[in-house]
């Protein structure tokens, strides 16, 4: 039987192409080393918007205003 990981990671809104490459392959990276095939790994990146992210009761974009994606 093969595993199948589905790794579904948030980030705000706005992330650079390259950062979202950067996470794939880092994700990927960790689980080949525990086995599984990176083929077998699936990695979705969600673009969240600041305003529909809540950080210490507030939205990030009144919590952490200056705050940017990579």
């Amino acid at each position: 039987m093969i595993i199948i990981p589905v790794i579904h990671v948030n980030m705000w809104k706005g992330i650079s192409e390259d950062a979202v490459e950067k996470i794939i392959e880092g994700i990927t990276h960790v689980f080949f080393d525990m086995g599984i095939p990176s083929q077998a790994v699936e990695v979705i990146v969600h673009e969240i918007p600041k305003s529909h992210w809540g950080i210490d009761g507030k939205p990030a974009t009144k919590s952490r205003p200056n705050s940017i994606p990579p």
